[in-house]
């Protein structure tokens, strides 16, 4: 199935859940220029200076600079813009268990990504969303409700 992102809103999906993302240190190196990132659930394109990150479980995923810059905070003694260790601010999420496979279009033509029956669909804001599979999801996010 393939479902346009740009009408969906887990805010009104009954299956829906908030979660909020864990505070866990995360390995951040900034591209040098631009290029593809195999990620668990597919290619996904990234520009110079994003941000590419490995997660707690070896998973890796790209975020735009300028976003990672408003949702990630250096752990200290580290500076701002420096490959390092970093923290997610903390987020309210929709996420959803997914019943069937999928594919989710990445905004910007940056690629998609392949959600298996289990994975999560996260909703991070309008038409902005992700796939995470089910055991990092539940290391790393908090259902609320």
């Amino acid at each position: 199935m393939n479902i346009a992102m740009s009408d969906l809103d887990l805010g009104d999906d009954r299956e829906a859940h908030r979660a909020r993302k864990r505070a866990m240190q995360l390995d951040v190196v900034f591209a040098g220029e631009a290029g593809t990132l195999a990620t668990r659930e597919g290619d996904v394109g990234y520009a110079r200076d994003d941000a590419l990150i490995t997660g707690t479980d070896g998973e890796r995923w790209s975020v735009a600079r300028a976003r990672f810059d408003q949702t990630y905070v250096p752990v200290p003694p580290l500076r701002t813009g420096r490959p390092g260790r970093y923290c997610k601010r903390p987020k309210l999420v929709w996420a959803k268990t997914m019943r069937s496979a999928m594919s989710v279009q990445l905004d910007e033509g940056r690629g998609s990504l392949r959600a298996q029956p289990g994975d999560w669909l996260v909703q991070y804001g309008k038409g902005d969303f992700g796939v995470v599979s089910a055991s990092v999801f539940a290391q790393t996010y908090e259902l609320l409700d």
